[in-house]
């Protein structure tokens, strides 16, 4: 086998395992938790950086838009990362660590749910987000890899990556895939429903 296909047929072996490694009780308590927001009247908020910033856009694209404009669910939902000029100006004035915590500041509310996204845990505007939504005693929803780092121990669900330190594409992947996961039920919730959308 060449080294292309030896690389690609590893990463594909690789991914196949942790896919069978995510426990559905975890998804489901997890969804359980988006709904209590809901019934709440929470929002959800959702942090990440870099690689896991685009995965915070596109949760908010499918579990946010997607699913609202197919009448299955309605959830007040938007990514912390997603306004460049806030994040800049934070970031310019008083430190990147502070991007999401300024935007969380006076605002968040105990009924309100954090979804933090970093692969290490460790991110410093990710642990400060965190620590004043454990302060607020807003839940929060962990995504992380490798050893989980801060986030890991300091949520209220974690959705953990065990991937070998900086593969960071497989962890990526599957909080892609968790996502993906939640969409495709509500989907199917919508269907199975008859709900009908334009």
């Amino acid at each position: 086998m060449g080294k292309i296909k030896q690389f690609v047929q590893t990463y594909i072996n690789q991914l196949t395992d942790l896919l069978s490694q995510i426990e559905p009780n975890l998804i489901e308590q997890l969804i359980n938790l988006l709904e209590s927001t809901k019934a709440n009247e929470g929002r959800v908020y959702i942090l990440g950086n870099g690689g896991s910033a685009a995965t915070a856009s596109h949760m908010v694209n499918d579990l946010g838009a997607g699913l609202r404009r197919r009448n299955i669910i309605n959830f007040d939902i938007t990514s912390l990362a997603d306004n460049t000029p806030v994040c800049s100006a934070i970031s310019n004035d008083v430190g990147y660590e502070n991007i999401f915590y300024l935007q969380l500041k006076g605002l968040l509310k105990p009924q309100d749910l954090i979804i933090a996204i970093s692969c290490s845990g460790n991110s410093p505007n990710i642990v400060k987000a965190v620590k004043y939504a454990n302060k607020i005693n807003a839940k929060i929803i962990g995504c992380t890899g490798f050893n989980g780092g801060y986030l890991k121990n300091n949520c209220d669900i974690n959705f953990h990556i065990d991937a070998p330190d900086e593969e960071y594409g497989l962890v990526e992947d599957m909080h892609m895939i968790l996502d993906h996961i939640i969409y495709s039920y509500y989907i199917q919730q919508g269907k199975e429903k008859g709900i009908i959308y334009d």
